[in-house]
């Protein structure tokens, strides 16, 4: 088996296999192969595939386990002007949206929606 493994202060923290090493293992394990796609194949995600849309924020919220009032004092807001905002009353301006993609660890919402 085809193995590599990379320490950090002297410790193994990760373990390389070539991919017919584990598809081998995921057999062994009794699980199903796994397909990918070549990357050469693969087509880049369009912008709207990469960032959740404002209409997605109380759910992101919610999944953080952020409550509204913890997330607007965060970013400097009211929370009633954040209820505004995930119900679609209100679209913040690019200081909010860049404050909030970053509180919930979202890529975009910087340019004009």
């Amino acid at each position: 088996m085809d193995l590599q493994i990379i320490k950090r202060n002297g410790e193994p923290e990760y373990a390389v296999l070539s991919w017919e090493s584990y598809q081998a293992l995921l057999k062994a394990a009794g699980l199903k192969e796994q397909v990918t796609t070549p990357v050469a194949d693969r087509q880049p995600p369009t912008p709207e595939q990469e960032r959740p849309g404002l209409d997605q924020l109380r759910g992101l919220r919610e999944n953080k386990g952020l409550a509204l009032e913890a997330l607007a004092r965060t970013v400097g807001i009211s929370p009633s002007y954040l209820t505004m905002i995930e119900t679609g009353e209100r679209l913040p301006d690019l200081a909010i949206r860049r404050s909030l993609a970053w509180e919930l660890g979202v890529a975009g919402w910087r340019e004009a929606s």
